[in-house]
């Protein structure tokens, strides 16, 4: 039987598409590729692009996610230096740095394997560095005490060490505490404790309070006596001055008692008749009674 064109194009499009499986591989921007040769690491390839293989059982190609990972740890108790348990969970962002180094390490780069090694030494570090920090680095009601970004920085630098002196090929990029809790046993001490730090705080700033008012006050009483001196002495320079000036007037009355006694009359009976003022009196009363021998019209 004829085979016709078609067809036969169809088996050489398979052929190539069979032969480039078989030869050529792969590399995605976010992925790394390791390449063995009868089982052992022969080759890595980081940038993106086709590569050349030979095929198996002769050469193999392993590719590992070049992306940033995360996890997180088990929410479990850690004790601190002055005896308090607390419940800590932290986040950690790891990515392979080195695949050579990486990819024999762990299980033909498996990334699961490495986060149980990595869970591992994150739980050592976090039990450490939690151990070298009192309670009130974690929880009080003092901002100045709380370390949580020293901390982090102390674990992160830990881990990265650690990482670094066993060869893991591995970068990590960061990590944080994500949830802190007390064990239900030690809440009640810790919330008494706080209120006795509160009640301290309370009385500190009542104390103060008090000490400033009483500050205000003796300022004010001060200032007060001050001015009342001030106003007093005024007032008995003013009356001295008045006391003075009656003096002179005295002494010169004194001299004609008569004209005197007119000059007091007569600014009444002005101050009395300005407003144009109708007054029914007898004339006998001062200061009318200057008005009694006056000619009349």
């Amino acid at each position: 039987m004829k085979k016709s064109p078609f067809t036969f194009a169809i088996g050489v499009v398979l052929m190539v598409v069979f032969v480039l499986l078989t030869f050529v591989f792969q590399v995605r921007k976010s992925e790394v590729a390791v390449v063995t040769t009868f089982g052992k690491l022969t080759g890595q390839k980081t940038e993106p692009g086709p590569y050349f293989k030979w095929p198996w059982p002769i050469q193999k190609v392993h590719k590992l996610d070049q992306r940033i990972q995360n996890f997180e740890g088990k929410f479990e108790e850690t004790l601190t230096p002055d005896g308090f348990n607390l419940l800590v969970m932290v986040y950690v962002g790891w990515k392979i740095s080195d695949p050579a180094q990486f990819f024999p390490k762990f299980a033909s780069g498996s990334i699961t394997e490495a986060e149980k090694t990595l869970e591992a030494l994150v739980r050592s570090a976090k039990n450490e560095i939690v151990g070298q920090h009192p309670f009130a680095h974690f929880i009080s009601t003092n901002e100045k005490e709380l370390k949580f970004t020293e901390i982090e920085a102390e674990m992160l630098k830990k881990v990265q060490a650690q990482v670094l002196a066993n060869n893991y090929g591995i970068e990590i990029k960061f990590l944080g505490v994500k949830k802190l809790g007390l064990p239900e046993s030690v809440t009640q001490a810790v919330f008494e404790r706080m209120h006795s730090e509160r009640q301290v705080l309370v009385s500190k700033i009542q104390f103060e309070g008090e000490e400033q008012a009483i500050k205000i006050r003796s300022s004010a009483d001060r200032e007060s006596a001050r001015l009342l001196n001030d106003a007093d002495a005024e007032a008995t320079r003013i009356r001295g001055a008045g006391e003075a000036a009656a003096a002179k007037s005295f002494a010169v009355f004194q001299q004609n008692p008569e004209l005197a006694n007119l000059i007091l009359k007569l600014n009444a009976l002005e101050l009395t008749l300005k407003d144009k003022t109708t007054l029914i009196l007898d004339q006998g009363t001062p200061p009318l009674d200057l008005l009694k021998d006056l000619p009349r019209k």
